[in-house]
């Protein structure tokens, strides 16, 4: 009979952070056991809960005792297995006591030819598992699996977990299943709110956990429900007072982890720390108090904040006001370090970078402002943006890490460098870059806005990969402690999605330039760091759906100009479509192959030295396309160059058809080479074709 089988794991308050994750590791590791006893189906569905006290799993459909299974296997060939007398050899003893099979099963087995030998085969009906046997075992080795970092002893026994373990909850349908995990044994009682349901709670059959739990313990047992129950309350309330709040997903979660009950209250601090700018405020009450801070329409911060509490009661104002209590020192502490760190002033703060080692292979935070001041004042130029703008802007911008308030809150790193540089009149350009040069700082982010701002965020990022590289340090396998990779994408989205007109292997050449002598060190960097930034684009453009032999056919070429990617890909894309393409592209790939095998230089196609109407003909179609083929790439109409290439396909058949290439002629050879290296040429001038799945 197959009932609903539920797991609960009670402990102390369990990591926040990691509660979620923890929660269906559990439920997916009990449920793997269950199904490699074949006591429920494999693909079968389960639940997962988890509260700050509790991780649970409810699995339906789940057998008493599983089916008997026939097991039929091969033992040994006859002639290993036995002596010459007939008797069993020492090695086919051996590995049936480790099967577990009897001795006396021997006269049982079948005999029947595996490939050219004679081979003994078993057969017999294994008895299904037992839940009540295996039960244990199964949520013993799901809880030894999970995901736990690091793991505590408590009181005087031996049992290890992330917390004190204090109840055991396994029952199927409405009966326990005996059993002892983690020093617990198993029972049908739990415990509600620690302190909204101070009595046991006896549940009368697995099913009923979750209502249960609700009604009678005051526990919202499922995550995502308790975390969609959160966000809906936060939004009445906020609607409730006339205001906005934004729900981050990263405080949702841990919020979600830290009640079992939740109520929303609202809050307030005094109006003056408003002064102070909002992102140092709603990151201490984020990150600190894991408050959810109101605005207004406009997005502006107000002195109003929304509390997730674990209680409900009749009159909150104690919560209200001791949450007031206990975030106004958080936020005079960022008054305190913004008015500091205005006092000292932050222009002057710049020396100090030369104390600071950015690398001890790549110099000081100061030498890596001077680098970054010269590429992006180069960049800026080449952008015709204000050079001497991006320049002040590079020579500042790691200024801010020496603050108090980016020592205390480093995630306001770049924020503050806007802010400080308002405060000293820095131009506004100069200090949008300061903040704008980090971006984009995760998959997704915007992008720096002004040409200024993606000067200073192209040297940034681009320092980072020329020094690391150079020095030898490029990420290996998954480790990447520079984060190389994300500063790679972060270069290429900004060429490509601006989109800006610069040459990536220039722009790697002049970050060369701008170290000096002997600190880069690593040879054939330049070209290992172009592979990897090409690397790191076909990844992203096959995220963004494109295919990957049109992704494969535009980066074959190793383009400089990322700018120009997103055009050609989408050029080859409509070339696909076009009845030449297939008949093209395997021309192209013919031809390339043929070229491969030449020697020494080819010469260019002489017109006296053709013989054949059909290599004439072609001649003519290459001439006549030429001009027009260069007149499309030059302006960027990448479709309609590949489009006139499709009109070069009847020429092309006829020429593989009626004249032989590798002509024992050397002349005559020569020049055919030479006006299939000009076709060629024409063929790639967009993307290697060759390379289309057509």
């Amino acid at each position: 009979m197959n009932k609903t089988l539920l797991i609960e794991l009670r402990t102390e308050e369990l990591p926040p952070k990691a509660l979620a994750r923890l929660g269906e590791a559990f439920a997916v590791g009990v449920h793997a056991g269950l199904a490699g006893q074949n006591l429920v189906q494999a693909e079968g569905g389960y639940r997962w809960f988890a509260t700050p006290r509790r991780l649970a799993v409810q699995i339906p459909h789940v057998l008493r005792e599983a089916p008997d299974a026939k097991v039929h296997e091969k033992v040994m060939p006859v002639s290993v297995a036995l002596e010459a007398s007939g008797n069993p050899t020492p090695a086919l003893l051996k590995k049936l006591a480790a099967k577990g099979i009897p001795a006396g099963a021997i006269a049982g087995f079948e005999r029947r030819m595996d490939g050219k030998s004679e081979t003994f085969f078993y057969e017999a009906t294994v008895k299904g598992a037992r839940l009540e046997d295996v039960l244990d075992q199964i949520v013993g080795d799901a809880v030894r699996k999970l995901p736990i970092p690091k793991v505590m002893r408590w009181g005087d026994s031996d049992v290890q977990f992330v917390r004190p373990v204090h109840g055991l909850v396994m029952m199927h349908g409405e009966h326990v299943v005996p059993g002892e995990v983690l020093g617990l044994v198993s029972g049908n009682v739990t415990l509600g709110h620690r302190f909204l349901a101070t009595e046991p709670i006896v549940l009368a059959a697995a099913g009923d956990y979750e209502a249960v739990l609700e009604s009678a313990g005051r526990v919202v047992a499922s995550f995502s429900r308790r975390r969609e129950i959160i966000a809906q309350q936060l939004k009445a309330k906020a609607d409730a007072l006339g205001a906005r709040v934004k729900l981050v997903d990263a405080l949702l979660d841990e919020v979600t982890a830290l009640v079992e009950w939740p109520v929303i209250y609202a809050s307030e601090f005094e109006p003056e720390y408003l002064e102070v700018p909002q992102e140092c405020l709603i990151l201490t009450m984020q990150a600190n108090q894991k408050y959810f801070p109101l605005f207004d329409a406009a997005g502006k911060l107000q002195n109003r904040f929304l509390i997730v509490s674990n209680m409900a009661v009749a009159d909150p104002q104690n919560i209200v006001s001791g949450n007031a209590r206990v975030v106004r020192p958080r936020l005079s502490d960022a008054r305190f370090f913004y008015n500091q760190d205005r006092k000292n002033g932050f222009v002057s703060r710049m020396v100090k970078l030369g104390a600071v080692v950015y690398h001890n292979k790549l110099g000081s935070l100061g030498e890596r402002a001077q680098r970054l001041g010269a590429i992006a004042g180069h960049v800026a130029g080449k952008l015709g943006a204000d050079a001497t703008q991006a320049r002040n802007a590079g020579l500042l911008c790691k200024v801010d890490l020496l603050t108090d308030m980016v020592g205390e809150f480093p995630e306001l790193q770049g924020i503050m460098g806007r802010y400080y540089a308002q405060h000293e009149g820095a131009k506004p350009d100069v200090a949008e870059a300061m903040d704008h040069h980090y971006r984009p700082r995760f998959a997704g982010d915007v992008l720096p806005e002004s040409n200024v701002s993606c000067s200073v965020a192209l040297a940034d990022k681009l320092d980072a990969l020329v020094g690391f590289f150079g020095i030898g340090q490029a990420p290996t396998g998954d480790k990447d402690p520079f984060g190389l990779r994300r500063a790679a994408l972060g270069v290429l989205r900004i060429l490509m999605e601006k989109p800006l007109p610069l040459d990536l292997g220039e722009l790697i050449g002049e970050t060369v330039s701008a170290f000096p002598d002997g600190m880069l060190s690593a040879s054939g960097f330049e070209t290992q760091l172009h592979d990897f930034m090409l690397e790191r684009l076909r990844g992203y453009l096959r995220d963004a759906g494109h295919g990957q032999d049109v992704v494969e056919s535009v980066l074959a070429q190793r383009p400089t100009r990322i700018d120009l990617v997103p055009a050609k890909l989408d050029a080859v894309q409509q070339f696909l479509a076009h009845d030449a393409a297939q008949a093209l592209a395997a021309a192209n790939k013919r031809i390339g192959n043929i070229l491969k095998k030449v020697e020494g230089a080819i010469p260019e196609p002489d017109v006296a030295l053709l013989q054949e109407a059909a290599e004439q003909a072609l001649f003519e179609c290459v001439v006549r396309l030429a001009p027009l083929v260069r007149s499309h790439v030059a302006n960027g109409d990448y479709a309609d160059a590949l489009l006139a290439l499709s009109g070069v396909r009847s020429e092309v058949d006829r020429f593989f058809d009626e004249v032989m290439v590798n002509t024992d002629e050397p002349l005559i050879r020569a020049n055919r080479l030479g006006l299939l290296k000009s076709l060629f040429d024409q063929l790639n001038a967009v993307a290697d074709i060759s390379r289309l799945a057509v």
